[in-house]
């Protein structure tokens, strides 16, 4: 379909298999452009009854690539972009993940609406390790999926989740076999594809409730993402990723 993205159709459904496994698929512009597109595509045909994304390779996704995020002439557009054409995606989307999710390889799971996960998936989300603030308006929706208690260690400390506590929290459907993830997946995005489409709809948006608040939520989150961005602990948080060393960040006198 597009660089790094590997698209299939089957059962009326379009399947979005991010496609970079020595990078352990981690984002970047082109991809993010695509994925849009695929999602564009799907809301856009009365045949297509969901999206399935998966990765390929040992990891589901690692996030944004540093470097091309940071190199990239839009800083994050493409990003922002396929945030908010997931956030306000009208059909059911289904997800298979294993091994790392990574920042926006966990919040967009957020806004789907069945998540399979192999035993070994993790889920991350550093923002605040890298000087920066959550997106994909995973401030306000991790703590009504986990409870504010696990939210706040995810977000705050940057701690990791794994498979087990995710179902438990309320972020994965349910955990599958690895050798079974994508074929129950598959299934049940197919199965969707089985349920009367009209009653289908109305009720995915009764679940979703308004998106004002979402939306406003990602606004808000991608000002201030745009800003920290430019700050320099953001600055000295993604050299040191780069350069493979603990950052160090400098704190300002209690006078200052």
């Amino acid at each position: 379909m597009g660089e790094g993205i590997e698209r299939r159709e089957a059962d009326g459904v379009i399947e979005l298999r991010l496609d970079r496994p020595d990078k352990k698929n981690a984002l970047t512009g082109a991809m993010y452009r695509t994925l849009t597109e695929g999602l564009a595509e799907a809301s856009s045909r009365a045949d297509i009854a969901a999206v399935l994304i998966a990765g390929n390779g040992d990891a589901f996704c690692a996030g944004n690539d540093i470097a091309n995020f940071l190199s990239g002439p839009d800083r994050g557009t493409e990003a922002f972009g396929f945030i908010k054409a997931i956030a306000l995606f009208d059909k059911p989307i289904v997800a298979a993940v294993q091994g790392l999710a990574v920042g926006v390889g966990t919040t967009m799971l957020f806004h789907c609406d069945l998540v399979y996960a192999a035993p070994d998936a993790r889920f991350v989300m550093p923002f605040v390790n890298l000087g920066i603030v959550p997106e994909a308006g995973s401030s306000l929706l991790a703590p009504a999926t986990l409870g504010y208690a696990k939210a706040a260690a995810m977000l705050l400390l940057g701690e990791p989740m794994g498979a087990d506590a995710a179902d438990k929290a309320g972020l994965v459907t349910a955990i599958v076999p690895a050798d079974q993830l994508l074929a129950h997946a598959r299934a049940k995005a197919a199965a969707l594809g089985t349920k009367p489409p009209q009653a289908l709809a109305a009720t995915r948006r009764l679940i979703k409730g308004d998106p004002a608040a979402l939306v406003a939520r990602i606004e808000e989150e991608g000002r201030l993402f745009r800003e920290t961005m430019l700050s320099a602990e953001a600055k000295e948080a993604f050299t040191a990723f780069l350069e493979k060393r603990a950052p160090v960040f400098q704190r300002k006198p209690e006078n200052a």
